[in-house]
């Protein structure tokens, strides 16, 4: 019988790599340079496709495939598959929920601490030898900050239930309000960044969502908020951001993870 073919978007942990390849005839995207001739080289033997966060399958690659049946994510994150397309053609797609949430939770209230509280500035300070002339100006606690959430999903939620953890005040924007929640739902992004102090982002990458913080947002949030995006990097309007904080007043702080 022959062997299932398997295409890898691109290099993940060799672990996988090996596993796949004790099971399935691999092949590796990124080892062929010529990409459009290699898929109608193989369009008949491939019926798996497995991506991530940084690469998955468009509709021209869906297309140029006949034989699959599956994409398969090693993220949490789907912005990278064209599930409209997967849908129209019957294809499964599977990601890995929850496996990260506690994770990139931590990280988002990580993040928020060391803004706050100019960690990276502060460790920059004491390494230079500049302490020796004279204590660093004061910042600001995490703690009792009215913190807005973008996305109350299991990532959302585990970041919200972190925040109550420190005494903050809770809101949140969702498409439909959550009534199994208790925190104050806010119908928009922009009446959530004008009554909260720190902003976080932790949605999927859509169209809609797609520079989901862009100026009008940002000068909501105002010179003294804090932004942390925990999603995609495209959540945010970087070139608003960057004159937001070129244009505006000192002590804006913010935050990124992409």
């Amino acid at each position: 019988m022959e062997a299932i073919g398997v295409l890898m978007a691109c290099p993940m942990s060799a672990y996988l790599e090996q596993e796949l390849e004790k099971r399935f005839k691999l092949y590796k995207f990124w080892n062929f340079p010529q990409k459009n001739d290699f898929l109608k080289d193989h369009s008949h033997s491939i019926r798996a496709i497995v991506g991530n966060a940084s690469a998955g399958a468009d509709a021209e690659m869906i297309d140029a495939l006949p034989k699959l049946e599956i994409v398969s994510s090693y993220s949490v994150g789907l912005d990278k598959i064209d599930l409209v397309k997967c849908k129209e053609k019957g294809i499964r797609v599977t990601n890995t929920p929850d496996v990260l949430t506690d994770d990139v939770a931590d990280l988002a209230i990580g993040l928020a601490l060391a803004t706050l509280r100019k960690i990276c500035a502060c460790d920059r300070y004491v390494r230079s030898g500049a302490w020796r002339k004279g204590d660093f100006k004061l910042t600001t606690k995490f703690s009792g900050k009215s913190v807005g959430i973008i996305g109350l999903g299991r990532i959302g939620s585990a970041i919200a239930k972190r925040a109550e953890a420190f005494g903050c005040p809770i809101s949140y924007y969702t498409r439909t309000e959550r009534p199994d929640v208790k925190y104050k739902y806010y119908p928009n992004v922009l009446e959530l960044a004008s009554n909260c102090q720190v902003l976080i982002v932790a949605c999927p990458l859509t169209p809609e969502t797609r520079h989901i913080i862009n100026r009008e947002v940002i000068d909501a949030l105002g010179p003294k908020g804090v932004l942390i995006n925990v999603g995609r990097g495209p959540h945010v309007d970087e070139p608003e951001l960057v004159s937001a904080l070129v244009e505006g007043p000192a002590g804006w702080g913010w935050a990124r993870c992409v």
